[in-house]
């Protein structure tokens, strides 16, 4: 005797071997047993064979017309025997038994399976919402099928070039969009992104980094809800000083600006004045949560998204000819020694006399006419000598601190784009400008200034909101060992980097919202004193503050992220207008080089056996644009440097200007913009980059 049962989804049958109450042991034709359920054997038959019964209901399975056996099935529970004799006939025969029961199976949006080989029909409106579902599913699959034949004859049909960058690093894996281009790529013997170059989707690489950012950090948009700039509802004093502040030509956002009183009194009062739209609106109000979304100002070469409206940062920022609102920190000090015998906050309009450009300065105001060795014939000489001598002093006790000296052994590189004489001003950039990188030493004169002013402002204020109970953003490192990182807090903690006892963000309020935090915890501790933590906008433990810090830390990841890579870009795209076939470079590691006089790191070959810090020339051979690899190899070994000495990676430095402000530690970068289809660039895993700054205002 044979039986057929059901397992596992599947349809089999064998002989019997033995039988008990709930169980049988069937041979399969293959010769091996298994033990079946009675409840799973269907249909008990002496003949035809096993596979002769199961071929034969398959094909009679074919011609069952579902329509017409649902038609014909009882309304109520039954069996595929009972459904047989009715579409058949009274006498169906084992064969066509079968051929029901198959049927019925693999037709779930007709008959609910009850188990058994029992079965209920589904109500019609079930049955035909199913059958429409189906009828889509064979239309999605055949317009995949359409799809995938374009991409793979070098054509982008527009379904797809819409959805391209959510394809490439955000996909929806049942969209048929992307099995479209996965069926493609298959058929093409391609990777998704050669593929849909090959068939145009994308415009340009420069469009193509640009987009990929926007879809991931913007998708909402870049522009700005309407917003007008609140006024300073309080009265203000007016600062007897005339304040100047130093920054690029291009800057907009001017946060900052110093000034120097009683020189040659022998009491100086140094002072460092930061723009206060904290003065202007409070957390929660409708510009706040218009900052907090965008976190901070994104810069690139060419462009610049704020990070608030440019009405609101006019209002706000430190203008030449105003009185400018801002929040002022007066250091008093000995003229002599430079020794500091106190300090104070002060809520004020501050008279900003004049916006000093580093551009059109930097080779005026040197450290020879600073320190009265050349002529000083530019205004405010005396103030910046002072602030010159005051800044290399604060430099000298921070280094005693760090333990070491700070060394700028690279420079900065600018990039300027050159456009049309058609295009608007502040349009964006598309990709095909020339563009020309400049390099400027880090730790200029002008730059010292600056940087330590605002190093001296943001560790006083870190310590002084402390002592009022206040808590604030930090920025720490607990030591200058290698893969020892800089954390934020809301705690104050020594910062190893810097060579300070606690160290905030607080000097660029207009440009990232750490500062902005920061800075309305100064205004309550400036108002309140002591009891400043009752009424400072933030308390202790504040779940807001642990909040901002995570979503910061993520926005200007992205941010830095997106610079570095743009202006690998540019670097690229330089070198190929300016026909560069050879460069110069240091060996890093892992077959990694560094340019000497450009702002790439990259993989060349023929490195890989180098000592750290050999010099070697380099035959470029060209470069992608999409992936920002760079394809070269080691021509000769020119010489061979000190691995200790060779500065293939340096020290990274301190603060480098009012409107970089940025951590020594966080300037070295992270390496070109990588793809999420496994396309990483071949120098993306370890290369550090250069500190590279795009024109900040542009």
């Amino acid at each position: 005797m044979y039986a057929l049962f059901e397992e596992a989804g599947k349809f089999l049958a064998g002989r019997v071997m033995t039988e008990a109450d709930s169980s049988m042991q069937i041979e399969l034709d293959s010769g091996k047993r298994v033990k079946v359920k009675s409840a799973n054997v269907l249909l008990k038959f002496d003949k035809p064979q096993p596979a002769e019964l199961i071929a034969a209901g398959q094909a009679i399975a074919k011609d069952i017309d579902l329509d017409l056996a649902w038609e014909f099935a009882p309304e109520d529970e039954f069996g595929f025997a009972d459904l047989a004799r009715e579409y058949f006939n009274a006498k169906a025969g084992l064969d066509q038994q079968a051929a029901a029961l198959f049927k019925l199976f693999e037709a779930p949006h007709y008959f609910r399976r009850l188990g058994k080989g029992n079965f209920k029909k589904a109500p019609e409106e079930i049955v035909k919402a199913a059958l429409l579902g189906i009828e889509r599913k064979k239309l999605v699959a055949a317009q995949i099928d359409t799809w995938a034949a374009e991409l793979a004859a070098g054509r982008c049909p527009p379904a797809v070039r819409e959805q391209l960058y959510k394809l490439l690093f955000k996909p929806d894996k049942n969209a048929p969009e992307y099995k479209a281009v996965v069926a493609a790529s298959l058929l093409a013997q391609k990777a998704p992104l050669d593929l849909l170059k090959g068939a145009g989707a994308i415009d340009s690489p420069y469009q193509f980094h640009w987009r990929r950012f926007l879809f991931e950090s913007f998708p909402k948009g870049t522009g700005f809800p309407a917003l007008a700039a609140p006024a300073i509802k309080e009265t203000l004093p007016l600062a007897s000083v005339q304040a100047f502040s130093i920054d690029d030509s291009q800057t907009t956002e001017i946060d900052d600006a110093l000034s120097v009183q009683g020189l040659g009194t022998g009491t100086v009062v140094f002072g460092v004045h930061i723009a206060a739209p904290g003065l202007a609106f409070a957390p929660d109000s409708p510009v706040d949560k218009v900052a907090r979304e965008r976190l901070s100002t994104v810069y690139m070469p060419g462009y610049k998204l704020t990070m608030l409206p440019d009405e609101v940062v006019q209002a706000y920022t430190l203008i030449a000819g105003r009185d400018c609102p801002a929040v002022s920190l007066y250091i008093t000090m000995d003229e002599a020694t430079l020794g500091i015998t106190g300090s104070e906050t002060q809520l004020e309009r501050v008279p900003i006399a004049a916006n000093l450009r580093h551009d059109q300065l930097d080779a005026v105001i040197t450290e020879a006419s600073l320190l009265g060795e050349a002529p000083a014939a530019y205004a405010f000489a005396p103030e910046l000598a002072f602030a010159f001598r005051l800044a290399r002093h604060l430099k000298a006790q921070r280094e005693v601190v760090r333990g070491k000296p700070e060394n700028f052994n690279r420079p900065d590189y600018n990039f300027r784009l050159e456009r049309d004489g058609d295009t608007p001003a502040g349009a964006e950039p598309q990709g095909t400008e020339r563009v020309t990188i400049t390099t400027r030493t880090r730790g200029s004169a002008l730059d010292l200034i600056v940087a330590e002013a605002m190093i001296l402002a943001n560790s006083t204020w870190g310590g002084w909101i402390a002592e009022c109970g206040v808590p604030g953003i930090y920025r720490s490192q607990a030591s200058m060992a290698p893969g020892v990182k800089v954390r934020m807090g809301t705690k104050p903690a020594p910062h190893a980097g810097m060579g300070v006892a606690q160290y905030t963000w607080a000097t660029s309020p207009l440009r990232r919202y750490v500062d902005l935090v920061n800075q309305w915890q100064i205004i309550a501790c400036t108002r309140h004193g002591r009891t400043a933590a009752l009424a400072a906008p933030f308390k202790p433990k504040d779940v807001q503050l642990f909040a901002i810090i995570s979503s910061f830390d993520t926005a200007y990841a992205e941010y830095n992220g997106f610079q570095q890579g743009i202006e690998r870009y540019w670097a690229l795209v330089a070198l190929a207008q300016n026909n560069v076939t050879q460069l110069n470079a240091v060996v890093m590691k892992d077959g990694l080089v560094r340019a000497d006089d450009w702002p790439l790191v990259f993989r060349a070959i023929g490195a890989e056996a180098l000592p750290r810090g050999a010099h070697v020339s380099v035959r470029v051979a060209g470069a992608d644009l999409l992936t920002l690899d760079l394809h070269a190899s080691v021509l000769a070994h020119l010489d061979v440097a000190d691995a200790a000495a060779g500065g293939a990676e340096g020290t990274a430095g301190s603060e480098t200007g009012s409107e970089a402000d940025t951590d020594a530690d966080d300037t070295t970068g992270a390496g070109p913009l990588t793809l999420a289809i496994d396309m990483q660039p071949a120098d993306a895993a370890d290369a550090v980059e250069p500190e590279v700054t795009a024109a900040p205002g542009a």
